[in-house]
């Protein structure tokens, strides 16, 4: 029969009715298991055992229950009750192994450690910081109570405003209405009154083009005169080469290659296909060479004072020919129609800029307006004064119908279960680090921001709560920010904790692009438990 060692402490000479009996070790909330009146059950349900055999240095039970005060049991744990001080649990090996591992030295019951009860006295720094904590929390809770009641007027107000606008929208839709009825009814006799002017306009128009169509044609068919050297109503190669104009690269002659461009790739264009399309190619060039060309002066240079011949003068109707004259003879025998031409030439420039003129005086006649006749510039001014009018009511309406839209949205957004986040939104707070400057807008985005530089990098959106599901709002979502360079897009990952004032406390960057935010705000504290004055609980009992 194995012996029992069976260990029994009383602490005082009676037990008070009030005091529970348990064996040394146990949970007082565990105390109903260990009754000295019966058989003791193991707490697994593996065995029942004679209540004495419970601390009798010897395991039975197989998750050491039977042993919660002996080193018995490898995987047993032994409660220090710690009175004044916060309460542990040490594994039963550490009973009795000459260590105050508790500090009311109920470990070291039957050990030579001369443990002394010190709970008290180590407790009384944990008391103050957990009174110190206790009253920052409670002060926060007061905090919080005063947000949510702001949280709920602003909501209120919102409300309020809301009806009002939408009155408001109502009066203003009807006044665009009424505008635009008398805008509508302001447009038809002037619409009436100007159909005469447009008709009058377009028929000056329709003149204007058939002379412009006209004064092509004729500048066409004095173009192909002029490029056709033998009259037989072809152009060639030969001729286009006759003619400097066409000198693409500038290099002094005209080669077949830049001939044929103009002559659309061939050796020879009809008059029909200059008029339909050659000349289209050739204006540019021909009409810029005729502004810059000039005639060669008339007076020869005496043979004296040079004894190099003087060049040839360049003219466009003799370029190219076989018969060459000297300087003399061809001043002399100028031809009277390249004369004309000249002063066709001059003339075409004048007209030009007489036609600069006119189109400049049709333009500042289109800026200040067409001229009517005073009954008909009344309907217009009735009519503009209406549409202004008009323009005013719908901006109006369109305005009131964005500040509405704006309301409503920020009705159904979730400000936390009583409204206490809704006077965060509007507000920002920063953090500052060794290189940036982080702010957080809640509600709305999350910025980096260089302390050396200009710019800034979005790091996320406002998104959603995303804390656990006993309390999702103590974490804070802000996704689609900037993305990295061949990464993920930035997101900002706010957690809130209760403070006293709403702060941002920190900022790290665990992941590539993920960014995580430190927030203290009273919005999250809750009340803390009510204390009778001694933090520690009355474990008052007496082991066995």
């Amino acid at each position: 029969m194995k012996s029992i060692v069976a260990v029994w402490v009383l602490c005082g000479a009676l037990v008070e009715p009030a005091q529970v009996l348990t064996p040394r070790g146990v949970l007082l909330s565990k105390a109903s298991f260990y009754d000295p009146k019966r058989d003791f059950n193991c707490l697994d349900g593996s065995g029942t055992i004679p209540f004495s055999y419970v601390n009798d240095d010897y395991c039975d039970c197989q998750d050491g229950s039977d042993e919660p005060g002996t080193a018995a049991c490898p995987n047993g744990f032994f409660y220090c009750t710690n009175v004044g001080h916060t309460p542990l649990n040490i594994p039963s090996s550490r009973v009795n192994d000459g260590v105050c591992d508790c500090c009311d030295a109920s470990d070291e019951y039957a050990s030579n450690a001369n443990c002394v009860d010190t709970c008290r006295e180590l407790g009384r720094a944990a008391r103050e910081e957990a009174a110190k904590q206790r009253e920052e929390r409670l002060k926060g809770y007061h905090l919080r109570q005063s947000m949510i009641e702001e949280g709920h007027k602003r909501k209120k107000d919102v409300q309020i405003k809301i009806e009002h606008l939408k009155k408001e929208k109502e009066n203003a839709e009807a006044i665009r209405t009424e505008k635009e009825d008398i805008k509508k009814a302001a447009e038809e006799p002037e619409k009436l009154a100007l159909e005469k002017y447009q008709t009058a306009e377009q028929e000056k128009k329709a003149v204007a083009e058939e002379e412009e169509k006209k004064k092509d044609e004729q500048e066409a068919r004095e173009a192909f005169a002029h490029l056709d050297n033998n009259g037989d109503g072809y152009l060639t190669v030969d001729e286009l080469q006759s003619r400097q104009t066409f000198d693409t690269n500038r290099d002094g002659h005209v080669s077949e290659e830049e001939a044929k461009f103009y002559l659309r790739q061939g050796d020879i264009m009809s008059k029909d296909d200059f008029f339909n399309s050659g000349w289209l190619m050739m204006r540019p060039v021909y009409n810029m060479d005729k502004r810059m060309f000039t005639p060669p002066s008339s007076t020869p240079t005496p043979p004296e004072e040079s004894l190099t011949p003087p060049p040839p003068v360049f003219d466009e109707d003799n370029y190219g020919t076989e018969e060459e004259e000297d300087h003399e003879d061809f001043e002399s025998n100028l031809d009277p129609e390249d004369e004309s031409e000249d002063e066709d030439s001059e003339e075409y420039d004048n007209s030009e800029d007489d036609h600069d003129d006119a189109k400049e005086g049709e333009q500042k006649e289109e800026e200040d307006g067409p001229k009517y006749d005073d009954e008909t510039q009344k309907l217009v001014d009735v009519a503009n004064e209406a549409r202004e009018q008009f323009d005013e009511a719908d901006r109006h309406v369109r305005d009131l119908a964005r500040e509405l839209k704006s309301l409503e949205e920020s009705q159904e957004k979730d400000y936390g279960p009583e409204e206490e986040f809704r006077v965060l939104e509007g507000n920002c707070f920063e953090y500052t680090d060794r290189e940036y400057t982080y702010r957080l807008c809640p509600f709305d985005k999350a910025i980096q921001k260089p302390k050396s530089g200009h710019g800034e990098t979005r790091l996320g959106q406002w998104g959603e709560w995303t804390g656990p599901e006993e309390y999702k709002y103590s974490r804070m979502l802000y996704s689609n920010g900037q993305a990295c360079w061949n990464g993920p897009t930035r997101s900002a990952d706010v957690q809130i904790s209760c403070g006293t004032e709403t702060k941002l406390i920190g900022v790290s960057e665990p992941n590539r692009c993920e960014y995580l935010f430190l927030l203290t705000s009273p919005a999250v504290c809750t009340k803390p438990e009510e204390t009778n004055g001694d933090e520690s609980t009355d474990h008052s009992h007496i082991e066995l």
